[in-house]
């Protein structure tokens, strides 16, 4: 169930998101939130020099690895733009991270690339729970899906 404060970090990787498409990279931000409601990390996408790691997602797990006990990193929530990549995800569930709270699916994101015509990604886009197990994980958003979509399109009409 999404509430309100989901909803308030959500819009916050959207605005992420649009720093990374600002600063010509692929549009994806993510927020870690502490189980009090801080907010502890964030990030955006970085891939645009060419190493394809640089996700904001992966970003915070390892952040939680270096400044979390295991404790406190299982009753964070991860929020982001768009579902965790299973390399995301993986690294996620190897920090041992609480909820991840997500506004697009990889779903979502595979059929708004083929409607543009852009290559399908050598990596499979799988759905987080098929890459690790035992992590709460709520989304798509509806309400805030079609947001993250013109971003994506912004990005690909502008490498055209």
């Amino acid at each position: 169930m999404i509430s309100d404060t989901d909803l308030k970090h959500l819009r916050r990787c959207i605005e992420l998101a649009k720093t990374a498409l600002e600063s010509g990279d692929e549009p994806f931000g993510s927020v870690l939130v502490s189980e009090n409601g801080e907010v502890l990390a964030e990030d955006h996408n970085r891939v645009a020099g060419g190493d394809h790691t640089q996700h904001p997602e992966f970003a915070l797990a390892r952040w939680a690895a270096n400044n979390m006990t295991p404790e406190e990193r299982g009753k964070a929530t991860v929020y982001t733009s768009g579902e965790h990549c299973p390399m995301c995800a993986a690294a996620h569930g190897w920090v041992g991270l609480g909820r991840i709270v997500y506004v697009s699916s990889s779903e979502q994101l595979v059929e708004w690339l083929s409607e543009m015509g852009v290559a399908p990604s050598r990596v499979r886009n799988l759905p987080i729970e098929d890459v690790i197990r035992d992590t709460p994980v709520d989304g798509p958003v509806p309400e805030l899906a079609e947001e993250v979509r013109q971003l994506h399109r912004q990005f690909y009409k502008n490498r055209s």
